[in-house]
């Protein structure tokens, strides 16, 4: 039988398949992992004030207790080294073991670490946030590998047309699970202020934290841990898929009756075709071949580079919003609020933000990415970035007056959604396009860790600059000339990650062979 571009019957019948059924339920299961992802990496930075008021509060103390800046900095960041470990390390297993057998294993492991997150038990403060810390760890270790596994699975079963805004709309989930975070934060701390009424910090200090409030962030940090235990079941059920059986496995008799079962159409098993593939030496390098770099080194290189730059200003970002808020007036000072109103506050002004940038930016990608192609988003989108960081710190005193606020909410919010209709997601869907695939699932790990290294960056980098060089002035939160000159180095941050987009090649309308550049027709 004649196949089209003389590739396997069965790659073919993926690539030509008109989008049906079977196409959304892979984005549901695979969305699902990045939904929680998204909840437990960002939940954290709503309850950390709360975790200050609880576990930090001294009582001749005139503000509110705050979580020492090493505590803060390990509470917000320990996830993000877990997930870089994760990355790396799933993602090698994914193109050694299968991708099927290692999804259920990163599954497993975030729902139990998610739950013994909320369970973290201690005699003393530092008990307590040790324990938190050691769960978060091993919470983002499960989520690093749901990076790379998901791309990988999502880019292997789309079809060339579309294969673009299924792996983003697998990403696009990331945006409900922030979402999602700020509404069970809001449910959570209005129920427990109604049910236990108190004063603010002003009014009485030592009662504006009810000792119930300890609950608050267990019950928002264990509920992450319920849509991805829902997905399990469909997880297990779902097939290796065709392009790891027929290319990596080399077991084309499985790979055609999987497929015949997904797409219910007939495929041929072509055997002979996978042996005369398996015998063809220009598909037999290595991540550390000089033939790996020749081919491929510009483009790890240029994925790797773009999402680290973009994660160090999308991470920091999210992670000192709520002291950005603070700084412009968004959220009140805390010694006006007590304990849990603060908690509603941090998440109101979260979910506003969630709702009216992140979440519409994602779906922006999802609609335009096979029309307009990465290349052109992610450029665009670095550029939107850098214009607004430097519009926003340039004269960032006239944002932080009254009368201008909601001017600041409305730049910092298009940030956010040129992030995310932009470098935010095409970082995650080349990775998954433009390698061989037996080094997919690798490569999209180390391009992934690059970002989280970047996040890492983020997260601590600022952190450390906020403190004072005088040992006896630590400071917690931001002050407001660091968060001037941080968004000043955000933006050139941007602009840098314009310029290594052009080492990245673009795989629109390409099949995954013809992207990654594999000879499949078994010539050399």
């Amino acid at each position: 039988m004649a196949v089209e571009n003389n590739n396997l019957q069965v790659l073919n019948a993926l690539d030509l398949a008109k989008t049906q059924l079977y196409h959304f339920t892979a984005i549901i299961i695979a969305g699902m992992g990045f939904f929680t992802d998204a909840y437990d990496l960002f939940s954290i930075s709503l309850v950390t004030k709360l975790l200050g008021r609880l576990y930090y509060t001294k009582p001749d103390l005139l503000k509110p207790g705050t979580l020492p800046p090493a505590v803060a900095a390990s509470v917000t960041g320990v996830a993000l080294v877990g997930t870089l470990a994760g990355q790396l390390f799933f993602g090698w297993l994914g193109d050694k073991m299968g991708r099927k057998k290692v999804y259920g294993m990163t599954l497993v492991l975030m729902v139990v670490c998610s739950v013994a997150s909320g369970l973290s038990l201690g005699h003393t403060p530092k008990g307590v946030m040790t324990t938190l810390c050691f769960f978060r760890f091993w919470l983002g270790f499960g989520i690093g590998g749901d990076y790379p596994l998901s791309a990988t699975i999502m880019s292997e079963y789309a079809n060339k047309k579309t294969r673009g805004a299924f792996i983003a709309a697998v990403f696009a989930m990331q945006g409900f699970g922030i979402l999602f975070s700020g509404i069970v934060a809001l449910i959570t701390s209005a129920g427990f202020d109604h049910a236990y009424k108190s004063p603010t910090f002003q009014e009485n200090a030592a009662l504006s934290t009810v000792p119930q409030a300890d609950y608050i962030w267990r019950i928002i940090l264990m509920f992450g841990s319920l849509p991805a235990a829902l997905t399990y079941y469909w997880r297990m059920k779902m097939p290796e898929t065709a392009r790891y059986t027929a290319l990596v496995a080399k077991d084309a008799k499985r790979a055609a009756q999987d497929m015949e079962r997904v797409l219910q159409v007939e495929i041929e098993s072509e055997e002979a075709k996978i042996e005369q593939i398996s015998r063809d030496e220009s598909n037999q390098f290595g991540l550390f071949s000089w033939e790996f770099v020749r081919r491929h080194g510009l483009h790890l290189f240029g994925t790797c580079s773009t999402w680290f730059l973009l994660d160090i200003a999308f991470y920091s970002q999210n992670l000192f919003q709520k002291d950005v808020f603070s700084a412009v007036g968004w959220i009140p000072k805390a010694p006006t609020m007590n304990a849990v109103q603060e908690v509603y506050k941090i998440a109101r002004a979260q979910t506003l933000i969630a709702l009216c940038s992140t979440v519409p930016g994602y779906w922006f990608t999802v609609a335009f990415i096979d029309i307009i192609g990465r290349f052109a988003i992610q450029l665009m989108g670095f550029f939107f970035m850098t214009v607004f960081m430097f519009a926003i710190a340039i004269p960032y005193h006239h944002w932080t007056l009254e009368a201008n606020r909601i001017g600041f909410i409305v730049m910092y919010s298009l940030t956010f959604f040129f992030a995310n209709f932009g470098p935010n997601a095409t970082t995650f869907v080349v990775p998954a396009e433009i390698f061989p695939a037996r080094l997919r699932s690798t490569c999209h790990g180390i391009s992934a860790a690059a970002g989280k290294a970047g996040a890492i960056v983020g997260a601590y980098g600022f952190l450390y600059a906020a403190q004072s060089k005088d040992p006896t002035k630590t400071v917690t939160g931001y002050p407001n000339d660091l968060i001037k000159n941080s968004l000043i180095v955000l933006g050139c941050i941007n602009a840098l990650g314009m310029l290594c987009t052009f080492c990245v090649p673009e795989s629109k309308g390409k099949s995954l062979e013809e992207a990654s550049q594999e000879t499949i027709s078994g010539e050399a």
